[in-house]
């Protein structure tokens, strides 16, 4: 497998108006440089002063050079066949794809990030900057922020990395959307436009259904694995049917996860299975055994009658919460059905636990503890707001909470924000409370230990 280490100078600006002024790549097979090719070019528009100040590269030294049109077959025949390489290699990727684009032609490879790689493989760096990881590296960068010495520093950077780790390099090789195998008719320009932000996507197909809905902290990455996702049956068929993409911003992650949830229940798109089944499946339960000791349990909520205590998407998330809660709490682990024995638990023997299993400890003690864990897993106050930040700054994602129940979530601007909490009511979108609502809340209560939550 052959590899093409690419860096390319601009006129500066956002990477969607920038254009090249100088490109640099060495193609390699991983351990020796088999070819290199550099040049300037023309990018027929005026360099930004401060990029004339970083590269040296000024609008005379460029204007006598060829444009980017008559040197993109060379480029296309140089990385054929290679995985493209570059240290944060969205910039270089992203800006080269623009330039081809404006050519009329759908410029596409395997990348692969030298930054990304090198902080898994080399680890405990302060910085993992070009300049600041060669030195760190003992690299000697000729010629920094041009094309050709940050080529070759990336390019010393990469044969490093394969040699500490040749065969889990391959899993930081990223695929790019392959158009053959999605539907005809979806617009590969407005994947482009897609944010990496938090929020929810929506899929339709050709006839205007709703066939999937997701959240993800970062939408774009989330869509893009949904269209290179060739491993399961679902996935390709799904593919297939992606006539449109629509997504909203949300801020908030939680406000993300209960839009999902509310959507999800509307409009039962085909593709979400899974969640249309149940989002939470497994609950703990509770009972009183024979001898006064309260016991918790964890089952399929489907096969209960009483409802759970809390909820959980899978039995190993519950039984991981539980036995935490078990410790932090001094219970039992017999009693919390953790430790099957007909005598004394594991615990007792380490001193983790004070005997209920055996009847040392009476059952009023004991179970004083579990009435504690029992209000921990009901909301901590019945009247609180969740506070999150917002698309904008200056502005606040507020979760309302209201008598216990979900109440709904809005957008407090900037003048309310240091406001009374009982101004803030008015800004809230009044939902109705679905029984997933509550879960997610309390799962997400539990999960965020930084989370700013405003009780009143």
């Amino acid at each position: 497998m052959n590899y093409v280490i690419v860096d390319i100078e601009t006129t500066g600006g956002t990477p969607k108006s920038s254009k090249i002024t100088e490109i640099a790549m060495y193609k390699t097979d991983g351990k020796v440089i088999l070819d290199e090719y550099s040049t300037l070019l023309n990018p027929e528009r005026k360099i930004d002063e401060f990029v004339v100040r970083l590269t040296g590269i000024s609008d005379k030294m460029v204007e006598n050079e060829p444009k980017f049109y008559e040197v993109a077959k060379k480029i296309i025949e140089f990385t054929e066949g290679c995985i493209f390489v570059a240290h944060n290699v969205s910039f270089d990727y992203s800006i080269i794809r623009n330039e081809f684009k404006s050519l009329g032609f759908d410029f596409r490879m395997p990348h692969l990030c030298t930054v990304r790689a090198s902080r898994f493989i080399i680890p405990g760096h302060d910085s993992y900057s070009l300049g600041k990881l060669a030195r760190s590296l003992n690299i000697e960068v000729q010629g920094r922020h041009r094309a050709g010495g940050d080529a070759l520093a990336t390019t010393y950077i990469f044969h490093l990395l394969q040699e500490k780790c040749e065969k889990n390099l391959q899993k930081f090789i990223q695929q790019d959307i392959n158009p053959k195998i999605l539907h005809p008719n979806l617009d590969l320009e407005f994947l482009e436009t897609i944010p990496n932000k938090t929020g929810i996507y929506k899929f339709y197909n050709d006839v205007k259904q709703l066939i999937y809905i997701g959240k993800s902290k970062h939408i774009k990455t989330r869509v893009d694995q949904h269209l290179k996702n060739n491993s399961t049956k679902k996935g390709v068929e799904m593919q297939k049917e992606i006539h449109n993409i629509e997504f909203e911003l949300t801020g908030s992650e939680l406000v993300a996860l209960l839009l999902e949830s509310d959507l999800i229940k509307k409009h039962k798109p085909i593709y979400n299975r899974r969640l249309r089944k149940e989002l939470f499946p497994y609950g703990i339960f509770l009972f009183e055994n024979e001898s006064g000791y309260l016991q918790f349990y964890i089952d399929k909520i489907e096969k209960k009658i009483d409802l759970p205590l809390a909820t959980f998407s899978s039995k190993i998330e519950a039984t991981k919460f539980l036995t935490e809660k078990c410790k932090e709490f001094t219970l039992c682990q017999k009693y919390c059905n953790l430790y099957q024995t007909k005598t004394s638990c594991f615990g007792f023997q380490v001193k983790q636990c004070f005997g209920a299993c055996i009847e040392k400890e009476a059952a009023e003690n004991y179970n004083v503890r579990v009435n504690l864990l029992i209000e921990k897993l009901s909301f901590e106050h019945q009247n609180f707001y969740i506070i999150e930040n917002g698309l904008q700054k200056n502005e606040k994602i507020a979760i309302l909470v209201q008598n216990g129940t979900y109440r709904g979530y809005g957008v407090i601007p900037f003048h309310a924000v240091k406001k009374k909490h009982m101004y803030w009511e008015k800004f809230i979108d009044i939902q109705i409370e679905n029984k997933d609502a509550k879960t997610i809340i309390q799962q997400y209560l539990r999960t965020k230990e930084d989370l700013k939550v405003l009780p009143f």
